[in-house]
């Protein structure tokens, strides 16, 4: 994707209350349907016309021979043809469902659940075999616990190119509730888009009350109800909760049934399903559909918290969620709102940027952000001046403009990580040359866009053991060269030296760039220990060496059970680091190692 354990509903409470987010519960119809057959299909064929010839009158009762030349049979003589009575009219049969459900959806249109999943390899996700080697009631355990989002933007996209890939299905697990263990992990993430996409991988005939009760959550967090109407008859009868009833009621109105809407709507609260702003939101969401009648004003006095219930319906219907709220819930909501569509451009820029640090939105994306806000009016004075030195650091006129402008949107002495990320390709029309006093902030902002051979340039510019320098050492991709415990020691990075001298050490070993006798002799000196054993550390050692990618991917993110760097410690970043080098993931790897010095 990222609702609090008093919403009343039942078993989804127990799966959601992990995230402080609690579920409530769990397209507009035509006027007309139109026919999706072709013209003329299921009409009579035309017959042709009989070649005209002189012919005597039949007699009575005989009908001529048809235009097949096939004679109708006559009947006997003197007997008239009488019409025999039917059998009083029995009730229309009964179909069965699974017949049914064949016209509905035939065999080569459904999708098996042993291959679910929306991206490929192609789009940036992982392989389908990343679970082969997982045990998946393991994996779904290991889901459960990861306490998101997580401090380390590059191991939050990893984990999302893992919960988002087209995946066979591990064994021991239904691949429907597989698929809703990894869509509730990405909306705790704040990827709500993601989590929506994996859940709508799966048909709607296939789903599980897990994956009824995750798909409710996933919608609402897109801000988008009417991806409900699909699974609302189904989720009121598989996973009873009091947000399908109100479901069925939005879904009447959008389909344009609005004496239906304001029924369901009167029998929701006279049998007290829904009161205050609950039942408010879900009153301007029928009442903005087709005949749905007086608009609704939203009053969120006495409004102590937010759930997706909540969030999902004031961001569909455009209404304001005031910023008091969202310190009721995590800080996944402010991504699903920057993500939500219906949201306004000066509403969504500070949830843009925090959803940038946590690596739920690009580069790209940002600056699309950015451009739009450039172009608009009536926007708020600092984000059109951030707008403004941003095109100037693209195509300023001189390398000091555009570096200049990268000043202004770093600000004091340590920028905001995500405006490290904002300006990572302009960062790049940077030339290499010596005495920038910014280098370091240069190859730290490229290295957000994992622009790793474009940091390396910067080698010979940045001043050995600073912390441009110790980044360098650590994502260049085009070196295995070791390094020796001089080097190391010579490190003497800004902020918290020590703690980064230990972070450096531990990215190091884990890389391998240190022999055995340096990794020895630094942890000692560090007190760094690497050599402890618990229960994580043989796990993630056990799918390291068994080759389990995504065993080791969730491990790893299981070891960083913080909200902030400085509290993974350097023994656990040596553990990822050096496991996710095991399995092949070299880049994720160097991109971790050096994001922690960038953060810290």
């Amino acid at each position: 994707m990222p609702i609090s354990a008093r919403a009343r509903v039942g078993a989804a409470a127990i799966a959601l209350a992990a995230t402080g987010i609690a579920a409530f519960g769990p397209a507009i119809g035509q006027d007309r349907p139109e026919s999706i057959l072709p013209p003329g299909f299921g009409e009579p064929a035309a017959q042709p016309s009989p070649t005209p010839r002189a012919t005597q009158a039949a007699p009575a009762g005989v009908p001529l021979p048809g235009p097949t030349g096939v004679a109708t049979i006559q009947p006997l003589p003197g007997l008239s043809p009488t019409p025999t009575p039917s059998a009083t009219p029995s009730a229309t049969p009964t179909i069965d469902p699974r017949t049914l459900a064949q016209y509905e959806m035939p065999a080569y249109a459904r999708r098996s659940l042993d291959m679910v999943g929306p991206a490929g390899p192609r789009e940036g996700a992982l392989g389908a075999d990343t679970f082969d080697k997982t045990d998946g009631r393991f994996a779904e355990g290991l889901m459960r616990r990861i306490a998101a989002p997580l401090p380390s933007r590059w191991m939050s996209i990893l984990l999302r190119r893992t919960l988002a890939a087209q995946l066979s299905t591990p064994a021991r697990v239904d691949g429907a509730d597989f698929a809703a263990e990894r869509a509730w992990l990405l909306l705790r993430m704040g990827e709500s888009t993601a989590a929506r996409a994996v859940v709508q991988s799966v048909d709607t005939g296939n789903y599980t009350p897990k994956l009824y009760q995750v798909a409710m959550s996933a919608a609402l967090a897109t801000g988008d109800p009417a991806g409900l109407c699909p699974i609302a008859d189904g989720g009121a009868r598989l996973a009873p909760a009091r947000g399908w009833t109100l479901a069925q009621a939005i879904c009447a109105g959008l389909r344009g049934e609005a004496a239906q809407a304001k029924s369901l709507l009167t029998a929701a609260r006279r049998r007290n399903v829904a009161t205050g702003i609950d039942l408010q939101l879900t009153q301007k969401v029928v009442g903005a559909a087709p005949g749905g009648g007086q608009a609704v004003t939203i009053e969120w006095a006495g409004v102590d918290r937010l759930d997706d219930w909540r969030f999902g319906l004031a961001a569909a219907t455009g209404v304001t969620i005031p910023d008091t709220l969202f310190g009721s819930v995590g800080p996944q909501v402010r991504s699903w709102y920057a993500l939500a569509p219906g949201i306004g451009l000066a509403d969504r820029i500070a949830p843009a940027e925090a959803a940038a640090a946590q690596g739920v939105l690009s580069n790209a994306a940002l600056v699309d952000l950015y451009g739009a806000v450039d172009a608009a009016d009536d926007m708020p004075g600092t984000a059109s001046a951030a707008a403004s030195d941003l095109r100037t650091a693209y195509v300023g006129a001189s390398a000091d403009a555009r570096l200049g402008a990268l000043r202004q949107l770093w600000g004091g002495q340590t920028p905001s990580y995500a405006r490290l990320v904002l300006t990572a390709r302009a960062a790049a029309r940077q030339p290499v040359r010596l005495g920038v006093a910014d280098a370091d902030r240069i190859v730290a902002s490229l290295l957000t866009a994992g622009l790793d051979r474009g940091a390396a340039r910067w080698r010979a510019a940045v001043p050995e053991g600073g912390d441009g320098w110790a980044m360098i050492t650590l994502a260049d991709p085009d070196t295995d060269a070791r390094v020796g415990y001089g080097v190391l020691s010579r490190y003497a990075g800004s902020g918290d030296a020590a703690l980064k001298q230990r972070l450096f050490f531990a990215g190091l070993a884990g890389l391998g760039r240190l022999s055995s006798e340096d990794v020895e002799r630094a942890a000692q000196a560090l007190d760094v220990r690497i050599g402890a054993e618990t229960s994580w550390t043989r796990a993630i050692d056990r799918a390291a060496a068994d080759g389990d990618r995504g065993g080791v991917v969730l491990l790893a993110a299981i070891g960083m059970q913080t909200p902030h760097w400085r509290g993974v410690p350097p023994a656990m970043l040596y553990r990822i680091v050096g496991a996710l080098r095991a399995v092949g993931l070299d880049g994720e790897a160097r991109m971790i190692a050096a994001e922690a010095l960038a953060r810290v």
